[in-house]
């Protein structure tokens, strides 16, 4: 008997209201998080994270001073202890544009054209637009759904139960090297930088400088408008980066070695000219992007400690500082390998993936006739 995996996910659904449905929906938001911040302070006061005894004491009174519905009410309220689990130290703050909670008996989608959602004016058909990834993984919707306002314009973030394929036994790893110059170079000797993305990256820095150098109103607000830009950029290249490599490793049977990226700010050094890019770039979110994409194909992601990948000869073993001539250029001591820096380090990660493989179930030929052997960690 086999046993479907998933994994929840996310969809991004962008609504189209008119005006004065737009209207409604701003003040829905803005009085749920009342609610929410009203909840807070009781939750607060009484040191109280529990749901059944947070609604007891709130319930009637959210109910009568924000006129919400039963369960808009109870998703407010869970919203809360959610928060306040966290953290029961500090009193929740919640924005009054943050998000509103919907599930099946508040919202309800008539077909893929439209959402009907309770709002403080009554229930209304919201129409939604929906693009091709969408609407061919809609049929996995399930649960509740988040409605957010992003730069004015309403999205539902639905959550989506998407099958993990199984984890294949891996013939080998790829060992994928993090870098300032390149993002990202894997032990085969493909790199992700190119011209345009380091371009990118200057333009970003430069604009930044001046802007914070003028040091205006308005230089600020164009700092926050960029600063959404650039993170658009970052995680698009990310995306398109950790597709790549997971499609690669699918392809060709292997697993994939990353750097345990914890404190790597700390334990690297640069120079004065490179410490935009060193901090410049959110690697944590292109390692966070190739191992869920890398669950979701069933291709094993292992992580290695990186203390000393980049000084490590891949020949012959040997780590010294000085096989680093240059940032690109690795050339070993003791018996002069020689290949690039980047290519070196990712081929140690792959070697020490190798060591730290996982083992996957698997039939054992030998005892094919009986059963398969045991499940064994991954």
């Amino acid at each position: 008997m086999t046993m479907s995996i998933s994994m929840k996910t996310t969809l991004q659904i962008k609504l189209l209201p008119l005006p004065e449905q737009h209207r409604v929906l701003e003040d829905t938001m803005r009085v749920f998080n009342e609610a929410c911040s009203y909840i807070a302070e009781v939750a607060f006061e009484n040191q109280c994270a529990s749901k059944f005894k947070l609604q007891t004491l709130v319930y009637q009174e959210v109910r009568q001073r924000f006129g919400l519905t039963a369960q808009l009410a109870i998703r407010a309220i869970a919203k809360v202890v959610e928060a306040y689990k966290r953290d029961k130290s500090i009193l929740c703050q919640f924005h009054e544009r943050g998000a509103v909670v919907y599930d099946e008996r508040i919202m309800r989608f008539k077909g893929l054209e439209a959402v009907n959602l309770w709002t403080r004016q009554g229930r209304m058909d919201i129409p939604m637009q929906m693009g091709d990834y969408q609407r061919v993984q809609w049929h996995r919707a399930r649960g509740q759904a988040d409605l957010v306002l992003v730069n004015n314009v309403f999205y539902l973030l639905v959550t989506i139960e998407t099958p993990e394929e199984p984890p294949i036994n891996p013939q080998g790893f790829i060992g994928v090297d993090l870098g300032i110059i390149r993002i990202a170079t894997t032990s085969d000797g493909d790199s992700f930088c190119g011209l345009p993305i380091e371009r990118t990256r200057q333009r970003f820095h430069k604009l930044r400088q001046a802007l914070q150098k003028k040091g205006t109103k308005s230089a600020k607000r164009h700092l926050k408008r960029i600063a959404k830009t650039e993170a658009r950029f970052r995680k698009d290249t990310n995306h398109c980066i950790a597709n790549t490599l997971v499609d690669n490793a699918k392809d060709t049977g292997r697993g994939i070695g990353l750097e345990d990226l914890k404190h790597i700010r700390r334990r690297t050094t640069v120079r004065r000219d490179q410490r935009a890019q060193h901090s410049g770039w959110s690697f944590y979110q292109l390692q966070h992007f190739i191992q869920y994409k890398a669950r979701l194909r069933g291709v094993p992601v292992v992580i290695i400690d990186p203390w000393y990948t980049s000084r490590e000869c891949n020949g012959c073993g040997h780590a010294d500082k000085a096989n680093r001539q240059s940032q690109s250029a690795f050339v070993c001591v003791s018996c002069g390998h020689t290949d690039h820096a980047d290519v070196n380090a990712a081929k140690n990660i792959r070697v020490r993936a190798e060591v730290m493989r996982p083992l996957v179930a698997c039939v054992d030929p030998a005892r094919k006739r009986g059963s398969t052997a045991a499940s064994q960690r991954l």
